[in-house]
């Protein structure tokens, strides 16, 4: 493994601005991608591209026009009436 194109859980938290609990919840939640060795996580420098100015992937990409398509079926209205004020 090449420890340059990896981040560990703390550095992962201090590039995502959240905690070390909430990166490993997002772990266990399967959203974001992490190898195991041994008792520790390994965070791919991939999955943190958004957060260091890179690219998106496809999915990444996919996920975000998701979440705004559903976002904005559901709270369409609101958004609307929110912009005009």
């Amino acid at each position: 493994m090449d420890k340059d194109n990896y981040f560990s859980v703390s550095e992962t938290a201090n590039i995502m601005g959240i905690s070390r609990t909430a990166v490993l919840k997002k772990i266990y939640a399967r959203k974001l991608k992490a190898e195991r060795i041994g008792h520790f996580w390994a965070i791919p420098k991939s999955e943190l591209g958004f957060y260091l100015g890179e690219n998106l992937s496809d999915e990444q990409q996919k996920t975000i026009v998701k979440g705004v398509q559903k976002t904005v079926k559901e709270y369409g209205e609101v958004l609307e009436k929110l912009g005009k004020e």
